[in-house]
């Protein structure tokens, strides 16, 4: 959708609801060097920050990076009026609501929301040849199971994943990542992961937490999330409201390449974009949409430490 229909759908849908004044007024510009939800220990590595309460001034379906990158984000299908008011933690504005719309259509309508750029976006440039990566953010379900898959007939098929959020690879269709947050069937039983890509072209590594997801990411609860990726090892880790969890590889093999010799680092081309509550932000294919709201959501360059997502935990639940 361009930009100048975007902006007709969605001032049309905002006017039916009552909510121009809201949208056309933005937030107060955080200070993008010092964002005010970002503990200061994370903002050096701080890329790209997304709090839904900046849209781009003009055209409301994009979304301002309060990160050093400037990344805009587009806000895909449902525009301004998937800016919804419920608050992740005190002091929150707005969260992102994406869901799955028509599960009968094989159309291209789902809610979701990031950016993909055929020749990489290159505003995401320090995830190429990094050592590191962490993805963090709010998250809030509201389904039980995932979603009808609509694209196949059978009315009974559901996709095999929901998808959180994620850096794309280099060469990435707008479904493969370097890093991503995401719940996936692991051997039959449905596990929130961190999935995570070193190479371009290469293998992909699952981290799965041991507790059942149900317990972790309750219906209709905010919960902090947080998945680190270090490439120079091949380690991964999940984090629950500032707690480590436990969990277990789903491959004992080496798929990052890194046994020889390093440094190890990510394939050094430009990620394609961010994917956020599904894949496919360019909206060719809708694959494993979330129901859920989001809000905080946090990319870094580097793994952070665990005390480190404990201290940006306590500093929102505050």
């Amino acid at each position: 959708m361009t930009r100048t229909r975007r902006v007709v759908v969605t001032t049309a849908a905002l006017l039916a609801a009552g909510l121009v004044a809201v949208v056309a007024t933005p937030a107060a510009q955080a200070n993008r060097q010092h964002p005010r939800d970002v503990h200061p220990h994370l903002r050096s590595h701080l890329v790209a920050f997304y709090d839904f309460d900046h849209p781009v001034p003009g055209d409301p379906a994009l979304e301002r990076d309060q990160g050093r990158s400037g990344t805009e984000i587009e806000l895909v299908n449902g525009g301004a009026a998937m800016r919804v008011a419920d608050r992740a933690y005190p002091g929150s504005g707005r969260a992102l609501q994406t869901r799955q719309v028509d599960p009968d259509r094989a159309g291209n309508d789902d809610w979701k929301a990031g950016t993909w750029s055929a020749s990489g976006v290159r505003t995401l440039r320090p995830f190429a040849g990094t050592g590191g990566t962490t993805v963090m953010g709010w998250f809030k379900l509201q389904m039980d199971v995932p979603a009808p898959d609509s694209t196949t007939t059978d009315p009974a098929d559901r996709f095999n994943a929901i998808g959180l959020a994620g850096i794309l690879t280099g060469d990435s269709d707008g479904h493969g990542v370097r890093a991503l947050l995401e719940l996936i069937d692991v051997d039959g039983e449905l596990r929130l992961v961190a999935l995570g890509r070193r190479l371009d072209g290469g293998q992909s590594q699952t981290f799965a937490a041991s507790e059942d997801w149900r317990t972790l990411l309750p219906k209709g609860k905010w919960v902090h999330l947080a998945a680190t990726f270090d490439f120079t090892t091949g380690a991964m880790a999940l984090y629950r409201d500032g707690k480590p969890l436990d969990g277990f590889y789903t491959r004992t093999d080496d798929p990052w390449l890194v046994s020889g010799p390093g440094p190890h680092v990510t394939t050094a081309s430009d990620p394609r974009g961010i994917k956020i509550g599904g894949s496919f932000p360019q909206n060719t294919l809708e694959r494993n949409p979330c129901d859920c709201r989001m809000d905080g959501l946090m990319f870094l360059d580097s793994v952070i430490s665990a005390s480190d997502v404990a201290k940006q935990y306590r500093y929102l639940a505050r």
